[in-house]
């Protein structure tokens, strides 16, 4: 089979399909049915007739038919005769999307919102997530568990602890476990064979750590095949550690690359790390980051920059715009920002709604920081920067699934058409993980990860929240059976 193939450990990549006539009717919006087919002629499990196909390296593509079958889509052509298939969608009017991706996730970081994030995301048409942090023995079971055989839930990829330095800011007593020391190089070496007997698909490299730890994780990783995440750690600086990784999350310490005193900066960092008095290693970061984010960005130097972006050509930026930029477009803001915390479990619906009220009240956010985001993030984009669509759920109000819409929304924002925008939370994760050849578009022999939209989204960006019905791993899932495995 086609997908035990490409992704043998992960069992739950097998198609898991239900009897028809045992499915509850679709939604007024679609057309189930049962096709007859010759006896001869085998059927297919799902034909979507007549739908506008739409994907970021293909365009719009019009009245199409998409054939899955076996969890894999055999087929893309124009509609006529209706094939047969055990599951038939009318998709006229409609658009066909590949799965979404949020690239920046965190699993285990919140407990209230760990068991009903799979559910979460699909419901918001995200079929495949990243875990870029927590420690092992909290995040490995629930990746188990959305990789059961029979479990309804987005394809999972994970990176295990936060690769820190000596002083982890992801203590666990500071801030929530997600972080490991990496004290030394040996220690490194050890920590990435551990991760990978594991099983873990990439690894995060975290800002704490000293040049050497830095060398020692990454060649460590390069020498198992595992792609290398992280933040720019703060002894280095962008241009240096960025080429080394294959993806950089929240365009953090960028801007300490970029300004006229870069190297002063890198200096006085340096110093600072030392630490004699055994600061806590959140404290001794959030000190560097008062002291130099916002004087750096004032003195940014555009000559100096230039050179850091042509260093991160091949380095897949994760801005988080939507957190970066949080001060700038608050989710609370939005008209639909009541009716997605109704999805959530109702200890942490009532927080948060309680706390957007309170944030809504409070004084206005220095919005700095986010502007330069936004800024930084068109820059890249001009300079041919490759960039990823991710949200830090559920960081900073980042509701499960909803605020990938956001980050896309902020993309656009920032510069890229739609189409680029659904390249970034499509094309560019499948790319991380080499995976270009069966995940990110809607083509003959890809995996069958895909959402039906009411709209447009090459049009307006903003189509994508408009989810209508998702296929995730082959299983079509329409909007009642996907409210159904709401908490």
């Amino acid at each position: 089979m086609l997908s035990a193939i490409l992704l043998p450990r992960r069992t739950s990549d097998m198609p898991q399909r239900l009897p028809a006539l045992a499915r509850p009717a679709l939604t007024a919006l679609l057309v189930l049915a049962v096709s007859a087919c010759a006896p001869d002629e085998p059927a297919a499990d799902l034909a979507i007739t007549d739908v506008a196909v739409v994907d970021a390296v293909n365009g719009l593509r019009e009245g199409q038919t998409v054939v899955v079958d076996d969890g894999v889509i055999v087929s893309v052509q124009p509609a006529g005769e209706t094939p047969p298939a055990v599951e038939v969608v009318d998709g006229s009017g409609r658009y066909l999307i590949p799965g979404l991706w949020d690239f920046h996730v965190h699993l285990s970081y919140d407990e209230r919102f760990t068991d009903a994030m799979p559910a979460l995301f699909l419901r918001h048409g995200i079929t495949s997530i990243r875990d870029t942090g927590g420690l092992v023995e909290n995040v490995q079971p629930v990746v188990e568990r959305m990789e059961a055989e029979g479990a309804t839930a987005p394809r999972v990829f994970w990176a295990g602890p936060l690769l820190d330095g000596a002083f982890v800011v992801y203590d666990g007593e500071n801030r929530p476990p997600l972080g490991i020391a990496n004290p030394d190089p040996e220690t490194a070496q050890e920590n990435v064979a551990r991760l990978a007997e594991a099983g873990v698909d990439f690894l995060k490299v975290y800002e704490m750590v000293t040049p050497e730890v830095f060398d020692a994780l990454v060649s460590a990783a390069q020498e198992r095949g595992l792609p290398v995440d992280g933040h720019v750690p703060l002894s280095m600086t962008a241009d240096q550690a960025g080429p080394r990784m294959t993806s950089m999350e929240h365009l953090r310490n960028v801007e300490l690359a970029c300004a006229t005193d870069a190297d002063e900066l890198l200096a006085a960092r340096r110093s600072i790390l030392a630490n004699p008095d055994g600061v806590p290693g959140a404290d001794l970061r959030s000190r560097l980051h008062n002291e130099q984010r916002l004087p750096a960005v004032a003195a940014y130097d555009e000559a100096r920059c230039d050179q850091v972006l042509a260093a991160l050509q091949n380095t897949i930026q994760v801005p988080t715009l939507r957190l970066n930029a949080l001060g700038i477009q608050a989710p609370w803001e939005r008209d639909d920002w009541e009716e997605a915390l109704t999805r959530l479990p109702a200890d942490a619906q009532e927080a948060w709604r309680s706390e957007s009220l309170d944030q809504g009240e409070a004084p206005a956010r220095d919005t700095t920081f986010g502007a330069w985001s936004l800024f930084l993030v068109e820059e890249m984009h001009q300079a041919g920067v490759p960039l990823g669509a991710g949200t830090d759920t559920p960081i900073g109000y980042a509701l499960p699934g909803y605020s990938l819409h956001s980050e896309l929304a902020m993309l656009v924002r920032a510069g890229l058409t739609p189409r680029e925008a659904l390249r970034a939370a499509t094309v560019r994760p499948a790319e991380f993980f080499g995976l270009q050849a069966e995940m990110g578009t809607v083509e003959t022999g890809m995996l069958a990860d895909l959402v039906l939209l009411s709209a447009n989204p090459l049009e307006d960006i903003e189509a994508t929240r408009g989810v209508e019905a998702v296929i995730s791993k082959g299983e079509l899932l329409t909007l009642e059976e996907l409210d159904a495995l709401l908490p």
